[in-house]
């Protein structure tokens, strides 16, 4: 299940979202809690500040909640598998970096909220990336192919 928070003025299609959220974690048969959060550039600046020591906007920010050990836990030589998270974490988008972000990559604001919605939830899977490099990363390789597949390219 997700949730979703509408924290800026900026309206948003909601109905919208929750359809790509569906198809999204229908596609990777993913049943964990997450939030979506929607913010502006200087609440998302705030918490790459506080959290990434980066004092910058960005699109979009993870925090993955993966306290519990994810291998099995020995106790009196039984082996104990440790229970799946029932959460997985918290997104946070700007709309204002997303919108400038459409304009720069020449795509609708649409595709570009996708991306950021499967960027994000791919985050919260465990994938990562050490650059924005389209051509290199398989993170990001993977992304633009499930974008393609599941038609939420403009």
């Amino acid at each position: 299940m997700y949730y979703i928070e509408n924290e800026t003025e900026e309206k948003i299609d909601m109905k919208e979202v929750r359809a790509v959220l569906k198809k999204l974690t229908s596609f990777y048969n993913e049943k964990r809690d997450f939030s979506v959060t929607f913010v502006t550039d200087e609440e998302i600046q705030n918490l790459n500040r506080e959290y990434r020591e980066i004092d910058a906007p960005t699109d979009i920010l993870t925090f993955r909640l993966d306290d519990a050990p994810s291998f099995p836990i020995s106790f009196d030589d039984q082996e104990l598998e440790m229970p799946e998270e029932e959460e997985m974490g918290d997104i946070f988008i700007s709309l204002d970096t997303m919108r400038r972000n459409a304009m720069e990559f020449g795509v609708k604001e649409e595709e570009e909220l996708n991306r950021l919605l499967l960027h994000g939830l791919l985050h919260l899977r465990g994938l990562d990336h050490k650059t924005n490099d389209f051509a290199t990363e398989e993170m990001l390789k993977e992304q633009e192919e499930v974008l393609t597949k599941l038609s939420l390219k403009s």
